[in-house]
């Protein structure tokens, strides 16, 4: 028997309405403008979909500083009075001429103070290159682009991976990101339209129609433009589809957005969901009921818009033409005895509570990598108890409603979450208001999947993937597909209901273990007419019990906004899992004991509601909880981690608990959706020049040996008995590479870095593999893997017999031979020579042999040069009995041809360690040396070269 539509349906003390969508009857705030008519940035005003506290600076040497006000994750159910502070540069206006000293600095918009490594330096340049001018709105724009997710002077990673600009670093980058921040800016002035890259081609320089092609086909296909459910996006749509089978499942934000985009991209997407419904944990329940048939539209899952500069969402809404409610600030709390909280005393009780947060924060510093095993629950208990001052009861009920208040925030108890981690997404949150949308969000559900193929009731069961593709069984029922997407939520991979065929990585398994998941439920109650007011959006309730501080202890009134009298009590912590056995009937007449001890006392009646609806999303087997959390042991990684594609790029993951920026919200689902359809385009047009890889293969005159043999005698990677050749284009980690071991002779025990216990682990397959080298005069096994993966074998100390260890157990992967890689890696091996084509090696004795990509040198071209230290191994200092760490030095010329010099010497670093840095100068002017080191910290080499060599 299949389960409910859904569980929150069996508790309805009246038979279930069919859900329609009606218009709202009051509209109390117009969606803000995304994008401002040009102004002055100080002089930008609302509707600018800024935060609403901009303070300028006294501008510094090289620019103007803004700062802004963000609301912090942890208050989420009251105003605001905490914020979370972070800058952007002022572009300049005017044509900029390098010697101006002028260059953006390191954004720390999405760094929480972590240095960017593609930022510029604060120099002069010695060439006449001019930064473009578009326009004089340069900062405002930067702005815009801000609220879109970008840094406003720096490149994301994401941008970085895909390769955007030729070189990081240099006048090509600041122009590419001022096309960037201005395709978007143009794009928020009218987000129902198609915008063009025709468009740009007369504002836009001849000699930067490059960099305009490049932001403009990265802004599309990754979803930052020309996205959403407007007509002119909907005609873009193709009629017939050309490209491969994509199976999405699960038909919540997620899921919608990913399948919209690949529609449009021409793929053919069939969307599998479980329920009889769209909109996953979104769901828009109309209620109804009485004499005079009130209605109401109750949300009882996702709520609200948590923040409306840039939101996705709020861009959808202006599509569909709607406006947005902001939840007011007006929100009293009310004792036991249904009396209002002393406003002093509430004052009082929040400082304090924000107090012990800072001191917290401030811990977590101290204790360093300890804190990860520590609960922020912990930490407030311990400096709750030191702090001695004394609190009579009714200032402790108001201290556990806070405490409530941020369980609700993070959908978890405090004793779970990591003091380490649990705000790691402070930084990211998105400006604005918080909202309501009138009518309910069902209305973003309803649009979304309009004209996308979902076939309801199909609960998964198994999942198998390969790289052949994957199939998906639904039922009786096997649905074939190039790629699929699983957008189901975390408490669904947590319970193991879906079987992977073959099982997930081991490291993406213990992400889903690490990560938490927490519980929120609700009580919807439509009454026959509103007696709490209508000039108040929220009030609160007091607890003498912590066990369940959070019970009812946070009403939303939807009055203004669902089109009926309707009150929704919140159920958050350890009341929320008690909540899940208790009786509607008790929960619902608590409610309104809560109610009449309020408004009673003030010669207000309580009526009986027409109807109720409990939830119970921890029951719900298509949710098994809420949302995710940072839980003890976990980190802002593990979300990256789940959001990691399997198979070769055939399995993909989306969802809320698939983004470490905008985690536990419904702005961060539908982002997801939207990376995860530009991830799988970009793996399907790959493995399209693959195919094509093929064919010219079959008219190589080299056989398969002959021309590994070739690629190999340049490996891109090569480290003790292994070697990896991959795509020098393709700058992702995901992409495929090929690993080769070869055994050239009997080794020696290895001692690098490495203990007796870890020696032995993988001894006896080591030692096989010698004794089948000595028959056999040579050995050379082969196995495919993920570029990534290849870098961090590299990084595994211990030697070859702890890389083979890692290599066959913690991979997972197989070691063949020649002829047992099959047919895709004869497609990565056609790729690879198609990409480096018929040029000969370049000489061996020039080979790096520390492990570092082997990039296509190109004419120096500058004088200014710049070079960055990464260390070797596992980024901790040696061990005492060796001095010895590698240390791999990048050396790039500002504004040169791409994958510039790769300068390696051999030197000494005076202080701690020894580095042993091979030298290949071929590409540097003959007369170059490389003067004495000064000594410096642990992870920087300065240098100076002949010219200039700045190292950062």
């Amino acid at each position: 028997m299949n389960p409910p539509d859904d569980i929150a349906d069996q508790f309805s003390l009246f038979p279930p309405i069919p859900f329609t969508l009606y218009d709202p009857h009051e509209i109390s705030l117009p969606l803000p403008d995304l994008n401002p008519n040009p102004t002055p940035l100080n002089a930008i005003t609302d509707p600018v979909p800024v935060p609403s506290s901009i303070q300028i600076e006294e501008p510094s040497s090289t620019h103007n500083i803004l700062s802004f006000s963000i609301p912090k994750k942890r208050r989420r159910g009251r105003p605001q009075r905490g914020s979370t502070s972070f800058t952007i540069p002022q572009f300049p206006t005017g044509t900029l001429n390098p010697s101006s000293n002028y260059f953006p600095s390191t954004s720390n918009s999405f760094r929480n103070g972590v240095g960017n490594s593609n930022s510029l330096p604060h120099t002069a340049l010695d060439t006449s290159d001019e930064i473009i001018v578009i326009n004089r709105e340069s900062t405002a724009e930067a702005v815009i682009a801000l609220t879109a997710g970008f840094p406003a002077d720096s490149l994301t990673d994401e941008e970085i991976d895909a390769g955007v600009v030729p070189v990081i670093g240099g006048i090509e980058q600041v122009n590419y990101i001022l096309i960037r921040n201005h395709i978007i800016a143009k794009w928020r002035e009218n987000v129902s339209n198609w915008i063009a890259k025709d468009m740009f081609i007369g504002s836009i320089p001849k000699h930067c129609q490059t960099l305009l092609d490049s932001a403009y086909n990265y802004l599309v296909s990754h979803g930052f433009i020309n996205f959403g459910v407007a007509p002119a996006v909907r005609e873009r749509i193709p009629a017939e589809p050309s490209k491969p089978n994509v199976v999405i499942i699960g038909a919540g934000f997620a899921g919608l957005a990913a399948a919209r985009q690949m529609l449009r991209f021409g793929f053919k997407v069939t969307v599998l969901e479980g329920r009889k419904r769209a909109g996953g944990r979104v769901y828009t329940k109309k209620m109804e009921g009485g004499g005079n048939r009130v209605s109401a539209a109750a949300e009882l899952g996702g709520s609200v818009l948590t923040g409306t500069s840039g939101n996705p969402l709020g861009i959808v809404a202006r599509q569909l033409g709607s406006t947005l409610h902001k939840v007011r600030d007006k929100c009293p709390l009310y004792s036991l005895d249904g009396k209002p909280v002393d406003r002093d005393m509430d004052m009082k009780v929040e400082t304090a509570f924000n107090r012990l947060l800072d001191k917290a924060s401030r811990l977590r510093q101290l204790m360093g990598d300890v804190s990860v095993d520590v609960s922020l629950g912990a930490a407030l208990e311990t400096f709750l108890q030191a702090d001695g001052e004394a609190v009579n009861a009714e200032e402790m009920n108001l201290f556990n409603w806070h405490l409530a208040n941020l369980e609700y925030a993070n959908a978890g108890l405090i004793s779970k979450l990591s003091l380490a981690f649990w705000d790691q997404d402070d930084p990211y949150d998105m400006g604005g208001d918080h909202c309501f949308l009138p009518g309910g969000n069902g209305r973003l559900v309803q649009a979304l999947a309009e004209n996308v193929p979902i076939l309801y009731e199909k609960i998964v069961q198994t999942i198998r993937y390969g790289n052949d593709g994957v199939q998906v069984v639904a039922g009786n029922q096997v649905f074939e597909c190039d790629m699929a997407l699983c957008t189901v939520p975390l408490g669904v991979l947590k319970s193991g209901s879906i079987k992977f065929v073959p099982e997930l990585p081991q490291r993406k398994l213990d992400g889903i273990k690490r990560l938490g998941f927490g519980l929120l439920n609700k009580v919807a109650m439509l009454f026959p007419h509103v007696f709490w007011g209508t000039d108040l959006d929220t009030f609160g309730h007091l607890s003498d019990d912590p066990s369940r501080r959070g019970e009812f202890f946070l009403f939303y009134s939807y009055a203004t906004v669902a089109g009926g009298p309707l009150l929704i009590a919140l159920v958050a912590g350890e009341a929320a899992h008690n909540f899940e056995s208790m009786p509607p009937t008790d929960a619902v007449t608590r409610v309104l004991q809560i109610l009449k001890g309020i408004y009673e006392p003030q010669g207000i009646n309580v009526p009986e509601p027409i109807q109720t609806v409990c939830t119970r999303w921890g029951s719900d087997p298509f949710s098994l909880g809420s949302y995710s959390n940072v839980a003890v042991g976990a980190s802002g990684d593990d979300y990256d981690i789940l959001a990691e594609s399997v198979g070769d790029g055939r399995l993909f993951f989306a969802g809320e608990a698939t983004t470490r920026r905008y985690p536990a919200t419904m702005h961060g689902a539908f982002l997801s959706g939207l990376r995860e359809a530009a991830n799988m385009a970009r793996y399907a047009n790959a493995r399209s020049l693959r195919i094509k890889g093929d064919r010219s293969l079959s008219k190589n005159a080299h056989s398969c040996a002959s021309l590994l043999a070739d690629l190999f005698r340049e490996p891109d990677l090569e480290f003790g008995s292994f070697s990896v050749i991959f795509g020098r284009k393709n700058a992702d980690p995901k992409s495929t590479a090929v690993l080769r071991v070869t055994f050239n002779e009997p080794r020696k025990k290895s001692q690098e870095g490495s203990t007796p216990d870890k020696q032995h682990s993988n001894k006896l397959l080591f030692q096989q593999l010698q004794s089948h080298f000595n028959q056999q005069q040579q050995l050379h096994v082969y196995t495919l893997l993920s570029r990534q993966q290849a870098l961090e074998l590299r990084e595994v100390r211990g030697g070859d017999e702890m890389r083979l260890n890692y290599l066959c157990e913690k991979l997972g992967v197989k070691l063949v031979g020649r002829k047992g890689l099959g047919s895709t890696a004869d497609s990565v091996i056609a790729s690879i020579r198609a990409q480096r084509g018929n040029r000969k090696p370049t000489s061996t004795s020039l080979a790096l042999k520390t492990g570092t990509s082997k990039l296509k040198a190109g004419t120096l071209k500058r004088k200014l040069v710049r070079a960055k230290i990464v260390r070797s191994g596992n980024g901790m200092a040696p061990s005492s009995g060796s001095n010895l760490a590698k240390i791999r030095v990048t050396c790039r010329a500002v504004n040169i041809m791409p994958h510039l010099v790769k300068s390696w010497s051999t030197c000494q670093l005076r202080r701690r360690y020894s580095i042993d840095v091979h030298c290949a100068c071929e590409y540097l002017r003959p007369q170059v040396n490389l003067r004495k080191i000064s000594p410096v910290k642990e992870n920087i080499l300065a240098m100076t070269l002949t010219d200039k060599l700045i190292v950062h």
